[in-house]
């Protein structure tokens, strides 16, 4: 493991920046960029432009390891360049920022006012990948709907039994059981998510770490306890569809966690702004969630 990429992940200033958008979520990222649907036909006419996008991105003068720690990568991002450079070699060399893949598959259908992960058969194979790639960690998503104990159970049970086969391979996996923004108990589940990762850290071999990807809670400092955990690396907050000032207000009173925005983070960005207008827009946008990550 790359002591100095660990060291940036638990105590560097800054935030995540996510660029994990997959086949499913594509379109719509594509959209708010002003691409629209029927402009490309099929995957890779798609991927190519997504590729295209998060290149402009990454490249852009605005963003480096100034104010960004890590970037979550979709599986195809990782197999492609920038410049003849594997795209996490780029990060890492050219921009100072750390490496994460997503590894999940997508969702299972809903059960019990919660949605697991499909299975990952070739979740081995794809961290043995992953390493050869010099990827530092992983990422991996569920989604809670409800204040439902056993839907949040099978949710935590799936993250932290994956989690110990990331960190078995050598890889920090970022768990991330999200709960829905938009669900009418979101406090309960919240605080059920909450108590429900306290009880499995113990459940973690000695002296190793996980970080934790979860929704801006309704109550702030919720997190406290899981941010000074000495089995968490760090605690990472999604934006779940708030706008990104709404995120970075919440965020804000969140003492300890660090921005992981993906829609957020894009908002304002436009394919036919010039590289100057592209780059100052997202110069404010990260420089905003910047502010916000390090209260």
């Amino acid at each position: 493991m790359n002591t100095e990429q660990y060291e940036r992940m638990g105590q560097g200033l800054g935030f995540v920046a996510a660029l994990d958008q997959s086949g499913g979520s594509t379109p719509g990222a594509l959209k708010r960029y002003g691409i629209e649907p029927d402009s490309y036909s099929g995957d890779d006419e798609m991927f190519d432009l997504v590729h295209a996008y998060r290149t402009r991105i990454i490249t852009s003068s605005a963003f480096s390891g100034d104010k960004i720690l890590a970037a979550i990568l979709f599986e195809q991002t990782m197999n492609r360049d920038i410049d003849g450079i594997d795209v996490p070699d780029f990060l890492w060399h050219v921009k100072g920022v750390v490496p994460i893949l997503k590894v999940d598959k997508g969702l299972a259908e809903a059960a019990d006012g919660a949605r697991v992960m499909k299975p990952m058969p070739e979740l081995d194979a794809l961290l043995e990948h992953a390493l050869s790639k010099h990827v530092f960690g992983t990422k991996m998503r569920s989604f809670v709907q409800a204040a439902n104990e056993a839907g949040i159970d099978a949710v935590l049970d799936q993250q932290f039994e994956v989690g110990r086969r990331i960190l078995d391979a050598g890889l920090v996996p970022i768990l991330e059981p999200e709960v829905d923004i938009k669900a009418s108990d979101k406090a309960e589940a919240e605080a059920l998510v909450t108590e429900g990762i306290l009880s499995r850290l113990g459940s973690l071999p000695q002296g190793q770490r996980v970080m934790l990807k979860l929704t801006i809670p309704s109550e702030p400092d919720l997190y406290a306890d899981l941010v000074a955990h000495p089995s968490v690396l760090r605690v990472v907050a999604l934006s779940g569809g708030y706008s990104r000032d709404e995120a970075n207000r919440l965020l804000a009173q969140n003492h300890g966690v660090i921005a992981s925005f993906s829609r957020a983070l894009t908002e304002g960005l436009r394919v036919d702004q010039s590289d100057a207008q592209f780059d100052a827009t997202l110069a404010a946008s990260i420089g905003s969630i910047y502010e916000a990550s390090i209260t």
